[in-house]
């Protein structure tokens, strides 16, 4: 093989297609020391050589053909995704200008005439191959920044909603401080006058009782007598005398309630998210059953089973917003009733938390899916599809996964896998 001709299987491949054989015999084997040559003797053959796997990288067209001709050829080709780039050049007997504009018009490269000389037919070969190769480089090379503009947006986008959690997360610690402390105060001086409230009434029940023990000794004369006695029964004492106590008692624990609210708000989001600490994660997942309590309370029933686990390094707020979203996800997979079921438990050097539901499931084509930003099988408006992506990036960050298992129609079980040691930064 001449040194100057390119090895066989780089050659680019050229379509030539004409009616006359002596065309073919002089075009082709004139070609053929240059480029793989395919050859058509009409248009129907042409389309179907070039929507072949052979695809030719040009196509070197005769206009007058009978049947189908050139021109008509170069329309189907134009019209078909798969051929429409194709540099196709003219080499035709039709000289007018006429023939040559309506040719480029329909979106050939070039138009020759002939009889042509082959060096120049060559050179022409050439150019067109050198400009299809530049503009499939660009095309390739604008898909490779569109994707990956895309593919940055997505990330920005999912950046700026971690961002956004973290604030959110940031300013109901801080509102729950401050709750807490308007809170407390009036908390504790209304306990506080609820225990001397029921030292007064020991007191009051004392002289009542000092006052009905007069009158069964008839040391009270007429008519005071007879009045009190009257006053006694009106003002039903004896049942006072045993429902006071489960007044106060009730008023008691209402506001203990109140207490542990703010400090489940505050275990759930305190200000400093970003401190590493040894924390309990069932008291973590307690106060994020309190916060969601409404959520799922009126169709889930919530059963845990806890394990003794040990305590883990982390960065508490943001594995409870981890919980939240899989309780709030479990939630919205059951439809009428159901159950919602929290596991922890202990394995090697990890722990994990488990939140299962008996809900509608997930698709097996959404599984892989899942935990792609901005994915969401929820109705439009339901759902943004970061909550997953979101949970996935804040386990990661503790040196965790999470773990799926789902069947359509009998619910969903998302494990999420922590260490217990505070992972090592890379």
């Amino acid at each position: 093989m001449d040194s100057a001709t390119p090895d066989q299987n780089q050659r680019p491949t050229i379509l030539l297609v004409d009616d006359e054989p002596i065309n073919l015999s002089v075009f082709g084997e004139f070609l053929t020391r240059y480029y793989q040559v395919l050859v058509a003797t009409g248009g129907q053959s042409a389309l179907k050589l070039a929507n072949s796997k052979a695809k030719p990288d040009l196509i070197l067209l005769d206009v007058m053909m009978p049947g189908m001709d050139g021109y008509q050829v170069l329309a189907e080709l134009k019209a078909q995704a798969d051929t429409r780039d194709i540099p196709v050049i003219f080499i035709t007997a039709l000289t007018s200008d006429l023939e040559e504009e309506r040719g480029l018009a329909l979106g050939a490269v070039d138009y020759i005439y002939k009889p042509c000389h082959l060096s120049i037919l060559l050179a022409r070969i050439g150019t067109q191959l050198e400009l299809k190769k530049a503009r499939d480089w660009l095309r390739n090379q604008n898909a490779v920044l569109e994707a990956e503009v895309e593919r940055r947006q997505k990330e920005n986008q999912l950046v700026q909603m971690q961002l956004l959690q973290s604030e959110k997360l940031a300013a109901i610690g801080q509102l729950a401080a401050g709750i807490a402390h308007e809170i407390n105060n009036p908390v504790g001086f209304v306990n506080s006058n609820l225990n001397t409230l029921s030292g007064y009434l020991a007191d009051l029940f004392c002289v009542m009782d000092a006052y009905a023990a007069a009158l069964a000794a008839n040391q009270i004369a007429e008519p005071a007598r007879s009045e009190l006695q009257a006053l006694l029964a009106k003002k039903q004492l004896a049942y006072l005398r045993e429902d006071i106590p489960d007044l106060l008692a009730e008023s008691r624990e209402g506001l203990a309630r109140v207490r542990g609210i703010v400090q489940d708000l505050k275990d759930f989001a305190h200000s400093d998210s970003d401190t590493w600490e040894l924390s309990d994660l069932h008291k973590g997942l307690d106060s994020t059953l309190n916060i969601i309590c409404n959520e799922l309370k009126y169709h889930c029933k919530i059963v845990k089973e806890y394990t003794e686990i040990p305590q883990i390094y982390c960065l508490p707020s943001q594995l409870n917003q981890v919980f939240m979203n899989l309780l709030v996800n479990a939630g919205q997979a059951i439809e009428t009733q159901g159950v919602v079921t929290v596991r922890t438990g202990c394995q090697a050097n990890e722990v994990w938390v488990e939140i299962g539901d008996n809900g509608r499931g997930i698709a097996p084509e959404h599984i892989s899916r899942l935990f792609e930003p901005f994915f969401t099988t929820k109705p439009v408006g339901k759902g943004t599809g970061l909550g997953l992506s979101i949970s996935r990036n804040i386990v990661a960050k503790h040196g965790g996964r999470i773990e799926v298992d789902s069947e359509p129609g009998r619910g969903s079980r998302f494990r999420v896998c922590l260490p217990i040691a505070r992972p090592q930064p890379a």
